[in-house]
């Protein structure tokens, strides 16, 4: 992707991916890529588990392209893809790099998704795919995340976590397979990961004509014209961008401190948002002390903003 303002000298350089592939020593792994990223001053969240890699890292350009070489010497991560953007101020406030029993956590402990994914489909071919009325398209996010964009026809679980993903298909899914009859179905995601787990998934339930959008819709909105696009609104990402539109430009959402819930500018309208503190969705669920410790998290913030630092209340502490 093109940088359109390589010139800033606060342009960072953000890298999203994952890779399902076996991980024999996961500690060495992760010890070998914490010193990675603490050596090129990245920060993000690398997740590492027997069955791959999966996470998000900014820094320097350089130093994440250093990271990257890292990973792709570990066996089985050579040919590893990854989302790139860019942006003016560091997303993460911290590094994590952890080891997992999942890189997505799905509690279905027998899947390969590595072996057992369905067809990939890339971004150029989604459309026709996904116009096809014989086509059931899936949205594999949670509910807050298909709240502020999604493809048109898209069946919303409305799922909390992916965790119920598996609950959801056996139920309300099977029963929309019986429906609809569908010759295909079809699943995204925000990077890749979930859908491609998902179909691996459906495919152990049985069902065999599954497909799923390779790169997720980062790579659709990266790649696809807007005047080609079948996706509507702004597509949630889990660092401070919050959302991100077509060119995987930031969007205009804010992350709600109080329940951590993306909020556009209708929703800090509402004379119920109070910047770190609450938005329409939570402004019930807090008690008054919880009010309070937010409130004074949200000074501390902005007393470290006008001293030029970074605050690490900012995702923390719920």
């Amino acid at each position: 992707m093109t940088d359109p303002v390589s010139s800033s000298p606060r342009q960072i350089r953000v890298a999203a991916l994952y890779r399902f592939a076996v991980i024999a020593d996961v500690e060495a792994v992760r010890d070998r890529l914490h010193a990675a990223c603490e050596a090129n001053t990245v920060k993000g969240t690398l997740l590492v588990a027997t069955e791959g890699l999966n996470g998000t890292i900014a820094g320097p350009e350089s130093g994440v392209e250093a990271v990257l070489t890292e990973i792709r010497a570990v066996p089985g991560f050579e040919e590893l893809e990854v989302k790139y953007a860019w942006t003016r101020d560091m997303p993460f406030l911290r590094l994590k790099v952890r080891i997992k029993r999942e890189i997505v956590t799905m509690g279905q402990p027998d899947l390969d998704p590595a072996r057992q994914a369905g067809v990939y489909v890339p971004p150029e071919d989604w459309n026709a795919l996904i116009a096809d009325p014989t086509t059931l398209v899936i949205d594999t996010r949670n509910d807050y995340e298909g709240e502020i964009g999604a493809f048109d026809g898209a069946v919303q679980p409305n799922t909390h976590s992916f965790r119920n993903f598996p609950d959801w298909f056996r139920t309300e899914g099977r029963a929309l397979l019986e429906e609809r009859k569908p010759r295909r179905v079809a699943m995204y995601c925000t990077g890749g990961i979930r859908c491609e787990k998902s179909t691996a998934f459906l495919k152990a339930e049985g069902v065999e004509n599954v497909h799923h959008l390779e790169g997720g819709i980062l790579r659709y909105l990266e790649e696809v014209e807007p005047a080609d696009s079948l996706w509507r609104g702004d597509c949630f990402v889990f660092d401070e961008r919050v959302s991100v539109g077509h060119g995987l430009v930031q969007g205009d959402h804010v992350l709600c401190r109080g329940c951590r819930m993306p909020v556009d500018a209708e929703g800090r309208a509402s004379p119920h948002f109070i910047e770190g503190v609450c938005c329409d969705r939570c402004r019930d669920t807090r008690d008054d002390a919880q009010r309070l410790r937010y409130a004074e998290r949200q000074r501390q913030i902005e007393l470290a903003r006008q001293r030029g630092l970074d605050h690490l209340g900012r995702r923390d502490d719920g």
